[in-house]
């Protein structure tokens, strides 16, 4: 363990050039005179490590201190570094095994190739959380591309509900939800998020953009997602449910379980929130004899007269 700790602190501080004892050990989830204890320890070992003082100050390896990775190409070594942290790695338990991989692949690269990565992840963000799966063409992904890249203006042609309409847009990254693509942009001094299989046309401009200093493409997705699914229509509904399919429920990516309380032995009576009335009625058709509505009425009625509906067809 120490002796990852010790390759964790080089690595560190030789991507990052400086970094303070505090933000070692928070980074580390060590104590500060553990990390003293380490910097020492490299030290003796011979690593050119000083210390800067001031509030500015921190620990520093020296700059001719640095190993080079060989056998890949510059494109090689980007199309690596552009994956981004997900929740999907916190999930398997490896978040810090990507970290650490992360930081020896971008110690070992040339300032260039590094610089060409930040670039890079900067523009081209990977959600691999998936939504649905869709079969959507994107015949003017490269064009956005070519945009997103050169920093150049764009002129789209849009399909926004029935209608097309046509807007001039600063492209500021493109980002993957599963297989389906987005463009966010900045349109009318605000960043924007277009579905690119929904773009009729696209043409470059001329004109060059500026793009925004503090932008950050994957903290604008992950904030305008969370807007999307709380702006997302809500129905809400009491049902009396079997406990095993309360469970198989849990896994439905159209509804959200609010509240539940046991009911009789094996059943538990849930408020749950789905989407529309149509969507709740199919998905509890679904569960058969296993779900029963308790209200809304309407929500009812719905079932009721979709079950009579099914029995006539089966009847004739």
């Amino acid at each position: 363990m120490r002796a990852d700790r010790l390759l964790s602190i080089l690595l560190l501080l030789q991507n990052n050039r400086k970094m303070s004892s505090r933000q070692l050990a928070e980074k580390l989830e060590v104590s500060e005179r553990t990390i003293f204890r380490d910097i020492e320890s490299l030290c003796s070992a011979g690593i050119p490590i000083h210390a800067e003082r001031g509030s500015q100050g921190g620990w520093v390896l020296a700059e001719s201190y640095r190993t080079n990775l060989t056998g890949m190409s510059e494109h090689e070594i980007s199309s690596l570094l552009i994956s981004n942290y997900s929740s999907l790695l916190d999930d398997l338990g490896i978040q810090k095994h990507f970290d650490s991989a992360y930081q020896k692949l971008l110690s070992s690269t040339p300032d260039v190739i590094r610089r060409d990565a930040d670039i890079t992840r900067q523009r081209i963000h990977i959600d691999g959380v998936g939504w649905h799966k869709s079969e959507e063409a994107f015949p003017w992904l490269s064009t956005v591309q070519e945009a997103v890249w050169s920093g150049q203006k764009l002129e789209v042609v849009y399909k926004k509900d029935d209608a097309a309409v046509t807007r001039i847009v600063h492209p500021l990254g493109l980002v993957a939800k599963r297989n389906v693509w987005y463009m966010v942009a900045e349109s009318e001094g605000n960043p924007r998020t277009y579905r690119i299989s929904r773009i009729i046309e696209a043409r470059l401009l001329n004109e060059t953009f500026e793009r925004p200093d503090h932008f950050n493409l994957a903290q604008f997705w992950e904030q305008s997602t969370l807007e999307f699914k709380s702006n997302l229509p809500k129905y809400p509904a009491r049902v009396r449910l079997t406990e095993a399919r309360l469970i198989r429920l849990k896994q439905e990516r159209y509804v959200k379980i609010l509240h539940t309380k046991q009911d009789s032995p094996g059943f538990v009576v849930a408020d749950l929130e789905f989407h529309t009335l149509e969507s709740a009625g199919e998905i509890l058709l679904s569960c058969g004899r296993d779900a029963q509505v308790l209200t809304p009425f309407e929500l009812r009625e719905h079932i009721i007269a979709e079950a009579a509906a099914i029995c006539s067809l089966y009847s004739t």
